[in-house]
């Protein structure tokens, strides 16, 4: 396992733990702590003589790749394992197919960005397709592309659920962003973690979109599921779309996972798991998503409770919520 110790890497490891498998994990030993009964490499896959003496390690029956985001990385990784392993999994996103969110109907035949193999910058989205090509190309062996949509669950790192918990266990009037009938589809790490290791097992090769159930709820009933784990009195006062753009309210950061339908972002909800369901993929409901991800968050001191992903924070200013609402309440007046 390349990653492995934060979020959907920790996810599948600990569910190749539980089914028995003998697990390696390389990683840096920095943003989280190694999970008890892994043997770890710690190593930087950037610095070729850490690579070195990770493929020194093996052989292994299998890798599974979480946290490859730069071609050029990903693809000098490659050619160091080959010959270590006989088939390579690689975690991607949705974000590497070029027509989402525009596309309505979104499945693995979809067109992916244009990016070399060895392609050094570029925007995340389009790293991730470079990264496939990397690996789908180079490794001489089988080959599995995993590309989830909407991941949520325990140890979400990048802070979507997470802020919302935190935000409505304060309590009090909560900014609502747009519609509460808006349908959503999100999917468990813990599901998409056993699907991948499925997969992995029998040595699958391809492609799997795993982005959850069309409509598995909408925007309204997480928010109040959210409210129901927490048992918080929070009033949610839902608000129009265009009043919060018109305040300067990023979409999708400050208030996580508002986007405003427009033609651009059609298919923001749409994409199509039914390959991955045929083969096997079944997911939690989101209630159980929610009480599970409260249930660890509530473990750690909200002073040290950490919004920030990888890319941008999350989560709108108190004072500028607080002025939101006074402002909408305003309006008739």
């Amino acid at each position: 396992m390349i990653g492995g110790s934060v979020f959907l890497g920790r996810a599948i490891v600990e569910e190749a733990l539980r089914r028995g498998h003998d697990v390696t994990t390389f990683n840096r030993g920095v943003s989280r702590p190694d999970l008890p009964g892994v043997t770890a490499v710690h190593g930087d896959r950037e610095v070729s003589a850490d690579l070195d003496r990770l493929a020194a390690a093996g052989p292994w029956d299998r890798v599974i790749d979480v946290c490859g985001f730069t071609p050029s990385v990903v693809l000098d990784g490659v050619r160091r394992l080959n010959g270590r392993a006989a088939h390579y999994t690689f975690i991607s996103s949705i974000s590497a197919f070029s027509e989402w969110p525009g596309v309505t109907e979104l499945d693995e035949d979809g067109v992916r960005h244009e990016c070399p193999p060895d392609a050094t910058s570029g925007e995340y989205g389009v790293l991730k397709a470079g990264c496939e090509r990397a690996v789908a190309e180079f490794f001489d062996g089988g080959t599995l592309v995993i590309s989830p949509g909407l991941i949520l669950g325990p140890h979400e790192n990048v802070g979507r659920l997470p802020w919302w918990l935190t935000r409505i266990e304060r309590g009090g009037r909560v900014l609502a962003p747009g519609d509460p009938g808006l349908p959503m589809q999100v999917i468990d790490a813990r599901d998409i973690a056993a699907f991948t290791l499925d997969q992995s097992e029998i040595s699958a090769t391809g492609r799997f979109l795993t982005s959850g159930v069309p409509g598995n709820t909408t925007y309204g009933d997480w928010l109040n599921l959210c409210i129901e784990a927490t048992g918080s009195d929070a009033e949610l006062v839902w608000v129009d779309d265009r009043f919060l753009l018109d305040r300067g309210v990023e979409q999708w950061s400050e208030l996580p996972l508002w986007m405003v339908p427009a033609p651009e972002t059609r298919g923001t909800w749409n994409p199509s798991s039914a390959k991955a369901a045929a083969a096997g993929l079944t997911c939690r409901p989101v209630r159980e998503t929610v009480q599970d991800t409260w249930a660890w968050l509530r473990e750690i001191p909200v002073a040290e409770r950490s919004f920030r992903s990888r890319m941008l924070s999350h989560g709108i200013d108190p004072g500028k919520e607080a002025k939101i609402l006074a402002e909408w309440d305003a309006r008739d007046s």
